[in-house]
């Protein structure tokens, strides 16, 4: 074999690259490509970042270090806003003790996403965040759904948690209406009470009555038939 000094440099790292290395198992040299060290990284947590907490999904109640649960087991295609309590080990999948921050955030919002789909979360205020009187190897979070989109994944699917309090950021939500008397508006801002701005297909601003019907809809009534699109801040 060559010295590795004279092999030339590649700054381009692309997913089918390889590297030469030991097998901890049965000590043999194998190769290890660039999309499977990311894949490793990903799934094990390995790299933190601070106020993201990450675990796998496990359809078992208090499934195993570094898993989160729903109370009852089951759960693995189940839409996120079904869920209102949860089991989380308290520790994270790299070990992590992640009590005393869970703890800290009780009151406010949380963010459940899927690790390798942005697309399919929920948004929730975290209620209350105590030990499972069972073992202390758990803590119950007791969440009330705002927002999300899509449905828990199978069992094993990694999901990060991260502090998600956008209450005093100008989130402008937008959502397009077609002609009709009443729009129903789904609040996802995460505020009780969001401004609402109303504008027609003109972009030229209308009105209408506004009634904050729960604490994720709101609803606009008007004397016709109209079609535009609602703004949420």
């Amino acid at each position: 074999m060559a010295r590795i000094s004279t092999y030339p440099f590649d700054t381009t790292v692309t997913d089918n690259d390889a590297w030469i290395g030991t097998e901890s198992q049965n000590r043999l040299t194998k190769q290890f490509t660039a999309s499977a060290v990311a894949n490793y990284l990903n799934i094990n947590a390995k790299v933190n970042i601070g106020g993201q907490m990450s675990f796998k999904w496990s359809d078992t109640q208090n499934g195993g270090i570094g898993t989160v649960s729903k109370t009852g087991g089951g759960g693995s295609g189940t839409g996120f806003n079904t869920l209102n309590q949860l089991r989380f080990s308290v520790k994270e999948l790299n070990g992590q003790r992640v009590v005393e921050f869970l703890q800290y955030l009780v009151g406010t919002d949380i963010l459940i996403g899927q690790g390798d789909e942005i697309s399919q979360f929920g948004h929730y205020k975290l209620d209350t965040y105590a030990v499972d009187p069972n073992t202390s190897s758990y803590y119950i979070a007791t969440i009330t759904y705002i927002g999300g989109n899509g449905t828990v994944a199978q069992q094993g699917t990694q999901y990060t948690v991260i502090d998600f309090n956008i209450s005093g950021a100008d989130v402008n939500l937008k959502q397009n209406f077609t002609a009709s008397s009443q729009w129903v508006i789904n609040n996802t801002t995460g505020k009780p009470e969001p401004s609402v701005t109303l504008i027609d297909t003109n972009d030229e601003e209308i009105y209408g009555a506004v009634e904050y019907t729960t604490a994720t809809t709101i609803t606009v009534d008007f004397n016709t038939n109209i079609a535009g699109s609602s703004i949420l801040n």
